[in-house]
């Protein structure tokens, strides 16, 4: 007879397992290692892991979320077609009409806990390496997913926090620059000290400006990076979001 215990413990043993293969995922798609187009398929990848389906197919249905990896009804899951500059574009204009709102909403409900917390993933992101492949960048991209996620949690706003989850952060963007790590970091820091600094007074017509302020600035750093890199539809796409 399996007892409550014993389910409990079983359903924390897939999560594990779930995250690890997640996290092996996403490490071969953000460093190219997994081409794109390439079938993901769930009985094979139970394999290669050493575990069931279930937590193959968990980890998948995460990846789905972050825009890496699609799924096609019939056909099951793939790694998704390459993110363009275009894309970004206008994923930077998604994070424009929801995250200024975030940090707008958040300021007006500023707390200590939240700031200090913000705090904390700031010296998280200062702290992090910066290298070339995502192993070697992970921990700046956590701590900069946490700082925005978390003004998204502040706001209370349930539907605003899905608009947020969904849009998928930074990863694609990671993705579009593969080998070049962080390439932003003074002043990703100063910027998102500045959203801070105006959440912790409690400003939120200034928190608002500063938070857009930033999401343009990763915009044009993004296109400044799509020069050194050579993209082929650099020319196509450079039309600001201002």
């Amino acid at each position: 007879m399996t007892t409550h215990s014993d389910s409990s413990r079983q359903s924390v043993a897939r999560q594990v397992l779930a995250d690890d293969v997640y996290d092996h995922l996403m490490t071969g798609l953000i460093d190219g290692r997994l081409g794109a187009g390439a079938p993901l398929i769930i009985g094979e990848l139970a394999q290669d892991f050493g575990v069931s389906q279930t937590p193959i197919r968990e980890a998948l249905t995460r990846l789905e979320l972050t825009g890496l990896v699609t799924r096609v009804a019939f056909k099951g899951y793939r790694v998704a077609p390459p993110f363009s500059l275009d894309d970004l574009r206008q994923l930077s204009e998604a994070r424009r009409v929801i995250e200024p709102a975030n940090a707008w909403i958040a300021a007006g409900n500023s707390a200590p806990e939240l700031c200090a917390a913000l705090e904390g993933d700031i010296s998280a992101l200062e702290r992090a390496p910066r290298g070339a492949s995502f192993a070697d960048f992970r921990e700046y991209w956590e701590a900069d997913e946490r700082f925005h996620r978390r003004i998204a949690e502040h706001t209370g706003n349930r539907y605003l926090f899905r608009a947020y989850s969904a849009m998928g952060g930074q990863l694609l963007r990671y993705r579009l620059f593969g080998g070049r790590g962080v390439t932003d970091f003074e002043p990703t820091r100063l910027e998102h000290r500045n959203i801070l600094e105006a959440i912790s007074r409690g400003e939120p017509d200034h928190a608002r400006e500063t938070m857009d302020l930033h999401i343009s600035n990763v915009w044009d750093r993004a296109v400044q990076d799509s020069r050194s890199a050579g993209l082929a539809d650099f020319r196509a796409t450079t039309n600001t979001i201002h």
